[in-house]
């Protein structure tokens, strides 16, 4: 009797041995590549969880990875969201990615000089966000926004923002709202003091000019600061990308004559002082120049076509400027050339 309990205690303690050393592999077996993601539905229980790897192949029995999870405490807390399991990690790595919920996230870029209209098109082309805003008017984005009566265009910062499949437009857009906000009151708490702006949306509007005045970074400042002084002196700013975003959609890509004395609420050149709103979305190194623009005469500038600008004091300088750079040297009369570009 004795030698028959001693074998099956025996038995026993090998059988145990077997399944520990058994779920020991299964928990630390490397994942084979898998190319598509996983996704884990809300209410997804631990073991309708691991039938799901097991039928992938990722897995290599429907019950180590539950045994695992019940016995860390983890079989209540899965995170739903979709997930890409990188090969070569095994089960224990698995879990611990699944319960701290690091899914899959996708980048949308947010581009500095973009208008709203792109921005919408970004958010429609992004392949894993639900689609909430389709349909609706820049007044009622805003309603959704929480901002009543505020005009979308310029108020979100340009960055790369991350989301997970299943994240809303609208949510995303919240994001890089609050982003611009909060570098646009930053930036206004250190401004220059003898700026002419009295709000941190004149600022934006002047900030959105000068971001699609140049690309250059070494420039910003200096068209900040000819912009500066001519609001302290009363000249219209006459923009040329000010212009033409309010030509909208009839604007060709040719900019002529007549469109600079078409007078709309965004024409610099038929109008003083600053436009209504935005024209496009500063980044954050135009709304720097803007509050900290360089101290300079200069009151014009004109492209030199390579990208950089010449900048001039005076009208004469200006328009000498004008006939090298952008007339070949041709002497032609200056009644539609005496401007800031």
């Amino acid at each position: 009797m004795r030698k028959l309990i001693r074998s099956a205690a025996v038995a026993g303690l090998i059988a145990v041995t077997g399944v520990g050393a058994y779920l020991w592999w299964a928990w630390s077996r490397p994942l084979p590549s898998m190319a598509e993601t996983h996704v884990v539905k809300p209410g997804t229980s631990m073991r309708a969880f691991t039938h799901e790897l097991y039928n992938k192949g990722l897995v290599p029995d429907r019950y180590s990875l539950v045994v695992l999870a019940y016995l860390r405490g983890q079989a209540r807390h899965l995170k739903a969201g979709e997930y890409r399991f990188a090969a070569g990690m095994t089960p224990r790595e698995l879990l611990d990615q699944v319960v701290a919920g690091r899914v899959v996230e996708y980048p949308l870029a947010l581009i500095e000089g973009w208008t709203f209209e792109q921005v919408r098109e970004a958010l429609r082309a992004a392949p894993k966000l639900t689609r909430t805003l389709d349909g609706l008017s820049p007044d009622e984005i805003m309603v959704q926004l929480g901002q009543p009566g505020g005009h979308p265009e310029g108020q979100f910062y340009p960055d790369t923002y991350y989301y997970s499949a299943g994240m809303t437009d609208i949510a995303l857009l919240q994001r890089a709202y609050q982003r611009m906000q909060s570098r646009l009151q930053r930036e206004w708490l250190t401004r220059d003091p003898e700026l002419p702006l009295r709000t941190p949306y004149e600022a934006l509007i002047l900030a959105s000019i000068v971001e699609k005045e140049t690309g250059r970074a070494d420039e910003r400042q200096m068209i900040a600061g000819v912009f500066v002084n001519r609001l302290r002196k009363g000249m219209r700013l006459q923009s040329d990308p000010t212009v033409i975003y309010g030509l909208g959609p009839s604007f060709d890509g040719n900019l002529r004559v007549r469109d600079l004395q078409r007078d709309t609420p965004y024409s610099t050149y038929t109008r003083r002082g600053l436009p209504p709103t935005p024209i496009a979305m500063p980044g954050g190194e135009a709304l720097a120049a803007t509050m900290h623009p360089l101290q300079t005469q200069a009151l014009y500038f004109v492209a030199r076509g390579d990208g950089s600008h010449h900048f001039s004091e005076s009208l004469q300088e200006h328009n000498n400027a004008v006939i090298k750079y952008q007339l070949g040297g041709k002497q032609k009369s200056f009644s539609s050339y005496s401007v800031t570009n």
